[in-house]
């Protein structure tokens, strides 16, 4: 083991996906393989100290100082998983500990029960959700010697090792003192009580293990006799005591390099954040920007670690498109004042056309922030057509009639046919043609938590929608992809999200919608955005591409370097054969 070898290597793999959990994985597996320390030949063998385990086991039992465990064996032999040092032994591990499980009182007498520090201490696996020690002296709520004695709780020494064995399992801990838990536990006590220490390591290796043999999908559960199994690797005891050592030293390395790595993501974090937030500033000059945006795309590259980061460059380039951020406007365009009156009358003669109403809407008094000149803010409603929603009634079913789309079907961006629900023929063409999506328009998902999310609808087979989902039928003077940009931009979000009602399922109900306020370019600057955002979309792909690419690098890096700065005997063991 090389630990300064381990930090001069790290900074070349502190960026790959889990990389501190996989490092402090790797470093238990190599304990319990037997190769985190060197063997000693002056150690006493194993084999030696299981004798020495059985005979304390047998005079604790004699003494009554314990019960004789519950035989949990059915006399299957045990099955080696891996190679150990030829010094070390496999066993069951209820041979070097009893499995102890625990109880609750009746919660419905509150004598069965104490404050903390004012009775026996006890504990459920709630109370190590989220607990980074490893001794642990009591719990919540405390027993009160009437709770303890009408349950099935058992009093368990200082020094057993604790083991959450549902909701969830592997939590591991010490007892710092003598302690009960509840049924959500299978403890280990161990007969040799200088052997708790290594228990703990090895239980903590191997909760993924025993996790994935217990029954059960939603709620699991592992058995006392699941855990009395486990095929544990013994050392002798003076190694125990290294490998401890060893591990604590190499843990505590673990926690300096995730705190600094923690420092590196706030610092990256905050950078990247002023500079994104500079390009939308209100007090951001138009002469300044240019020289803030040439320098958050610089940046971003080499600030970029983690998709969650692509995703913010995204909606930033969206919110810099709709704030007239992103291309020149040039003079003589059409200003969008003459646009809207297009669109007025466009709406109209859809509406008498498809006995449409014309939507009612608020009147604009302020403006959310300043945009270019020959911009101009409007309402939802002055640039769509129609502004409506599917069914709202369940409709009848149709093995092989006309598709019938939920919002499951349109969260995720696009449009899902397959496996759909189907209506019958003549339901769909009982509907009004303006409450059916067409090719052109724009659907906007408003029920639940995959609300304000646009799709824009392709040629396609006729089609349905239910309530959850608006229909958005733009008006011809508009570009259909300026509009599919503008309704995905954070500042639309942000209006869907503000508009929400209901608690159990949150809804935005369509005259909000209607009045949300919208920027307008000229139509041709329109196009110029939507060419912009497309090109600055696929740069976004590019470093995500990259991303993947360099995530993939440096995870093998990782296995690589692990190998090398924790297991030299290995590599020199490789080149000797």
């Amino acid at each position: 083991m090389n630990a300064e070898r381990l930090l001069e290597v790290y900074e070349q793999i502190s960026e790959a996906p889990d990389a501190i959990a996989r490092l402090r994985r790797f470093v238990l597996g190599l304990a319990m393989h037997g190769k985190l320390v060197e063997q000693d030949s002056g150690d006493e063998p194993a084999s030696v100290l299981l004798n020495q385990i059985a005979a304390e086991k047998a005079r604790l039992i004699k003494s009554g100082e314990i019960r004789k465990p519950r035989e949990l064996t059915n006399g299957e032999e045990l099955e080696p998983p891996f190679e150990i040092p030829v010094s070390w032994q496999w066993c069951r591990l209820d041979v070097i500990g009893a499995i102890i499980g625990g109880g609750t009182p009746s919660a419905g007498d509150p004598n069965n029960f104490s404050k903390p520090g004012e009775g026996i201490p006890w504990l459920t696996p709630a109370d190590l959700g989220g607990y980074r020690d490893l001794s642990i002296s009591r719990g919540a709520r405390d027993l009160t010697e009437k709770g303890l004695a009408s349950s099935s709780a058992t009093m368990m020494p200082s020094g057993t090792v604790l083991f959450t064995s549902r909701a969830p399992i592997g939590y591991v801990a010490i007892a710092a003192n003598p302690i009960s838990t509840n049924q959500g536990f299978k403890s280990i006590v161990p007969y040799v009580a200088e052997c708790s220490r290594f228990i703990a390591l090895a239980m903590r290796t191997f909760a993924p293990e025993i996790d994935a043999r217990a029954p059960g999908t939603t709620f699991k559960e592992v058995s006392g006799k699941i855990v009395a199994g486990v095929a544990f690797p013994l050392p002798p005891l003076p190694e125990q005591h290294r490998i401890v050592a060893k591990v604590d030293e190499l843990m505590a390395l673990c926690d300096r390099l995730e705190e600094a790595r923690k420092t590196r993501e706030e610092t990256r974090d905050k950078l990247t954040t002023a500079s994104l937030a500079r390009l939308t500033a209100p007090d951001t000059m138009p002469e300044d920007f240019p020289a803030h945006a040439a320098f958050a795309l610089d940046a971003l590259p080499a600030l970029t670690t983690r998709p969650d980061q692509i995703k913010t460059l995204r909606q930033t380039i969206l919110n810099l498109a709709v704030r007239g951020k992103l291309v020149e406007q040039n003079p003589a365009d059409e200003p969008a004042s003459d646009l809207l009156e297009k669109a007025k009358e466009d709406i109209a003669e859809y509406g008498q056309a498809n006995g449409v109403r014309p939507a009612k809407v608020d009147k604009i008094r302020g403006f959310p922030f300043d945009v270019p000149f020959g911009w101009a803010w409007t309402r939802l409603a002055s640039i769509f057509r129609v502004v409506t929603d599917g069914d709202h009634q369940p409709p009848p079913r149709s093995d092989a009639g006309v598709a019938f789309l939920t919002i499951g079907n349109v969260s995720g961006g696009t449009l899902e046919f397959d496996g759909c629900r189907r209506v019958p023929q003549e339901y769909f063409d009982a509907l009004p043609r303006y409450r059916t999506p067409s090719a052109g328009d724009l659907l906007y998902t408003v029920v639940g938590a995959t609300f304000g999310r646009p799709v824009v609808v392709d040629d396609h087979e006729p089609f349905c929608v239910q309530r959850h989902i608006a229909i958005l039928k733009p008006s011809s003077e508009m570009s259909l992809p300026f509009l599919g940009l503008l309704m995905a931009s954070p500042f639309v979000y942000s209006q869907a999200k503000e508009a929400l009602t209901g608690a159990a399922q949150p809804t935005l109900t369509l005259r909000p919608l209607r009045n949300f306020m919208l920027p307008i370019p000229p139509l041709t600057e329109q196009h110029r955005i939507v060419a912009k955002v497309d090109a600055l979309m696929a740069l976004c792909n590019r470093l995500a591409a990259a991303l993947t690419t360099t995530e993939t690098t440096r995870t093998r890096l990782l296995e690589a370097l692990l190998h090398e700065a924790l297991e030299p005997e290995a590599r020199a063991l490789e080149a000797a054969e």
